[in-house]
C-alpha cells in the first residue's frame, strides 16, 4: 500500500469519526438542562452530572482524536461510552414495534462507530499525529541512552 495513503488516510478517518462527538459534545455541553432531562428520561442517577460529564467526554475525546494525541485512550473511552449509550438509549429489543426499525438503525450505527473507536484504540494515530511526533521525539531521545547501554 502506498505510503502517502497510510499517512493521509488516518487523518481523514480520525476527522470523520471525530466529527460526531465533538458536535454532539457541544450540543450538550450547550444545553445542560435538556441534555440531563434526556438523561433522566433513560433512567439514569445524577442526570446534570452525567450531561456535563458526557458532554465533555465527547468534546475533549473528539478533538483529541482530530489532533491525533492521546487517541487509543479517547478511542477506548468513546468507543466504551458509545456501546453502553446505545444500549440505554438504543435499545430496539424494547421499542414500540413502530419505532424499532429507527432504533435498530441507531443502535447499529453506533456499535459501527464503537467499532471504529476500538480500532482507533488498538492502532493508534498514524503517523500524522501529535501522538506519532512524541513517540518519535521519545525515541530520539531514549537511543543514546540505549546505545551506551548495549
Amino acid at each position: 500500500m502506498n505510503d502517502a495513503y497510510k499517512t493521509y488516510v488516518p487523518v481523514v478517518g480520525r476527522l470523520l469519526l471525530a466529527l460526531m462527538f465533538i458536535l454532539s459534545g457541544f450540543g450538550k455541553l450547550g444545553n445542560i438542562e435538556g441534555t440531563a432531562a434526556f438523561i433522566a428520561g433513560g433512567g439514569l442517577p445524577a442526570p446534570t452530572f452525567l450531561a456535563v460529564a458526557v458532554g465533555a467526554l465527547e468534546l475533549f475525546g473528539g478533538l483529541a482524536l482530530v489532533v491525533g494525541y492521546q487517541v487509543r485512550l479517547a478511542g477506548l473511552a468513546l468507543g466504551l461510552f458509545t456501546v453502553a449509550a446505545s444500549v440505554v438509549f438504543h435499545a430496539f429489543w424494547s421499542a414500540p414495534a413502530e419505532q424499532q426499525y429507527v432504533a435498530q438503525l441507531l443502535f447499529m450505527k453506533n456499535i459501527s462507530v464503537a467499532g471504529g473507536m476500538l480500532l482507533i484504540s488498538a492502532l493508534g494515530a498514524g503517523p500524522l499525529s501529535i501522538d506519532a511526533r512524541l513517540a518519535a521525539g521519545a525515541a530520539t531521545r531514549f537511543k543514546p541512552a540505549l546505545a551506551q547501554n548495549a
